[in-house]
């Protein structure tokens, strides 16, 4: 009954307050509203994953949540938690296989961007060099075991397995960017990023649902200037592919894609 009088939005704030709760803090409603519109994209297929990172909130946490959402038939059945070494996705698996198998089939679908210490300038890489098949590989093991998985088994972890991988470029991978960053993390985690102009891309939507109306981030992503021209392909590419999956749904609205030039003294990645 009392499900019943709530509005759709309000339904996805009472989940993230109730389930997602780091010590004594709950997400405020702002922050619960970008995760509603996140997690939807991700539903729609607009976007292959998301990397929880609004607070300390555990694997088992999220799964609650997603699991409340999935429970009031707000998102499909299909959606998962993802544990990477502590790193939390949510993800939508038929999506990420989709676009894996697509970077496995034919490499030039995400351009992998070197960024090692030792370098004095970002390169573009090869994507399917041995390592970074490897992983895509991994990935796609992983993830071809969810059928199997019941209730009880999720989240689904990448358990040491994922110790061996770049994590930076994994999430790049997993996330839906059409360019990601690789390092050698065997030898350093510091990268050639600082003070290079990097371009960043974002792209933006409003979720309008009942008489609420939330405008969020949906991807945001950086590519060196100096490679923009040899980037230009892939990101053409992206952006028509987001612009068409938009175009097939109705629930979020006002795509906008906008670029800056940013400099930055450090670049974590």
């Amino acid at each position: 009954v009392i499900c019943a009088a709530m509005s759709t939005s309000e339904l996805f704030v009472s989940a993230a307050r109730k389930c997602l709760s780091a010590g004594r803090k709950s997400l405020s409603i702002p922050q619960s509203l970008d995760l509603a519109v996140q997690v939807s994209a991700v539903d729609l297929g607009l976007k292959p994953a998301i990397l929880y990172d609004s607070n300390g909130a555990c694997a088992e946490q999220v799964q609650r949540y997603l699991n409340s959402l999935q429970s009031l038939q707000l998102v499909s059945k299909s959606l998962l938690t993802l544990d990477l070494n502590g790193n939390i996705l949510i993800v939508n698996p038929a999506t990420v296989r989709s676009n894996l198998e697509q970077v496995l089939h034919d490499g030039s679908s995400v351009a992998v961007i070197d960024v090692c210490h030792s370098q004095e300038t970002p390169t573009i890489a090869d994507p399917l060099r041995g390592e970074l098949k490897g992983m895509i590989q991994d990935l796609l093991l992983l993830l071809g075991g969810v059928q199997q998985l019941d209730d009880a088994e999720r989240p689904l972890s990448a358990g040491e397995k994922c110790e061996e991988w770049n994590l930076c470029t994994v999430f790049g991978l997993l996330l839906g960017y059409p360019v990601t960053y690789w390092f050698d993390h065997t030898k350093s985690f510091d990268n050639c990023l600082s003070m290079t102009p990097l371009m960043v891309v974002t792209a933006s939507a409003t979720w309008q649902e009942d008489t609420a109306a939330h405008r969020c981030c949906l991807y945001s992503f950086s590519v060196p200037a100096a490679l923009q021209e040899e980037m230009q392909s892939n990101l053409e590419t992206w952006t028509l592919h987001l612009q068409q999956r938009f175009g097939q749904q109705n629930h979020l609205k006002e795509l906008t894609i906008s670029h800056s030039i940013v400099t930055l003294p450090s670049v974590c990645l």
